[in-house]
């Protein structure tokens, strides 16, 4: 201890620059450098500052500024200012007691005088995968997310921690993100459309952070993988075999397999999704028309009856099912699973090609179609066949709730090129 002791002392703020490739990035965490007596300590001031806005002589934040975060300079010079008046406060107290003190000795003062809570009072910081789980939350709730939205996310959060279990924020730079990428497709064995699917949703999580101030990375915005994709091929029943499919003759014993045909077979004169039939009540069916309100995009539509799709109805008017039902729905899962007996039943066994990328390596398989068959080959159906029938697109997108264009522009390729092989039958 040292009477009337005077400690002659430093501050440097300054923005902690870091690499991003051959250069630096644009911005920086901003800190504070005390430097007594041979000794020294760095804080974090907490804000992140454009380092074009930063002025060295001052050590402040130029006015009528603002950083990425949209934090504006009057704020970030405020804390630049509290910073520099609690500092002085530690060691004018140190000072007074005759100690020269050690840098863990400024930091634990500075903490106590700035109302920060000491190591075994602090919670655990939030890791990534904790903001995760906050961005689920919060962002289901307000866009009122289906369940399959719910589970792309958790496959999601599972595919990173597989990644690294102790990831961060700032490990997503341009590098860390092209090896999670590579990550996805040579441990996980994953399509290249998948990947971009998942590169996709990470990027919607990262977008939220960044606005909630957790992420300052922001390598991801224009970060776009090089991956080769094939259009995704479009499985439908042409009107011949929808025709095999809607008449097969189940036996008593194929009850179960009978039902599914029907539901599915409802979805193909109909254009509804899975989520909409198996949510469908006898009191949205009329006389002659369905309405109801679409379970995905929440559009009201109508959609008139024709003979097939009323018989169907008919068929199941007597029976009752839970939540007054209109007919005989079973889980989307189990349903895919019977679909495929049924299409082997009823001989729908063209070869279709499956084409796909994994790198640069493209992979063609060939399927049976009826292995490839699934619930939403039921508003593909109707799709296809309506336009190929001369339906107007304007009128078909009235009844499947589709309000681009754009969505139904591949159906309309498909069936131009039917019509343009029909053609060819009056050369033979």
């Amino acid at each position: 201890m040292v009477a009337n002791l005077k400690i002659k002392r430093s501050y440097l703020f300054f923005p902690d620059k870091e690499k991003k490739g051959d250069g630096y990035k644009p911005d920086a965490k901003l800190r504070l450098r005390v430097r007594w007596s041979g000794r020294k300590v760095d804080f974090n001031v907490g804000y992140r500052i454009k380092l074009s806005q930063w002025d060295t002589q001052t050590q402040r934040c130029r006015v009528k500024t603002t950083n990425l975060q949209k934090q504006s300079a009057t704020l970030i010079n405020g804390a630049i200012q509290v910073f520099e008046t609690t500092i002085d406060s530690v060691f004018t107290a140190f000072e007074l007691e005759g100690i020269l003190p050690t840098p863990d000795q400024i930091r634990a003062k500075f903490n106590l005088l700035a109302g920060r809570k000491s190591e075994h009072e602090r919670q655990p910081a939030k890791t990534f995968f904790d903001y995760f789980d906050d961005f689920t939350k919060e962002e289901g709730a307000l866009n009122n997310w289906s369940r399959g939205t719910y589970v792309k996310f958790q496959n999601t959060r599972n595919h990173l921690t597989a990644y690294n279990p102790g990831l961060r924020f700032e490990d997503l730079t341009e590098a860390g993100l092209s090896n999670y990428a590579t990550h996805l497709r040579e441990v996980k064995i994953l399509q290249n459309s998948t990947i971009i699917k998942q590169i996709k949703l990470l990027k919607w999580f990262l977008r939220w952070a960044t606005t909630k101030g957790y992420c300052q990375t922001r390598d991801y915005i224009n970060f776009k993988p090089k991956l080769k994709t094939s259009e995704k091929k479009i499985i439908f029943l042409d009107w011949p075999e929808l025709m095999t499919v809607y008449n097969y003759p189940f036996t008593d014993k194929q009850k179960n397999l009978e039902r599914v045909r029907d539901v599915f077979c409802f979805c193909c004169f109909t254009s509804l999704r899975y989520s909409d039939v198996a949510n469908l009540k006898r009191s949205d069916v009329f006389d002659s028309y369905i309405s109801l309100t679409t379970i995905k995009t929440a559009d009201s539509i109508k959609i008139e009856l024709n003979k097939y799709s009323r018989a169907i109805l008919d068929k199941y008017a007597h029976e009752q099912y839970p939540g007054n039902l209109a007919l005989p729905v079973i889980s989307n899962q189990k349903m895919n699973d019977y679909l495929k007996e049924v299409g082997k039943l009823c001989g729908i066994d063209q070869p279709v090609t499956i084409t796909y990328y994994r790198g640069n390596e493209r992979i063609d398989e060939v399927y049976p179609k009826y292995e490839l068959l699934g619930t939403h080959a039921g508003r593909r159906t109707f799709i296809c066949n309506a336009l190929m029938m001369g339906i107007a697109p304007q009128v078909v997108m009235k009844w499947t709730g589709h309000s681009d264009y754009k969505a139904m522009k591949p159906y309309i390729d498909i069936t131009d090129s039917a019509k343009a092989e029909a053609m060819k039958l009056f050369d033979k």
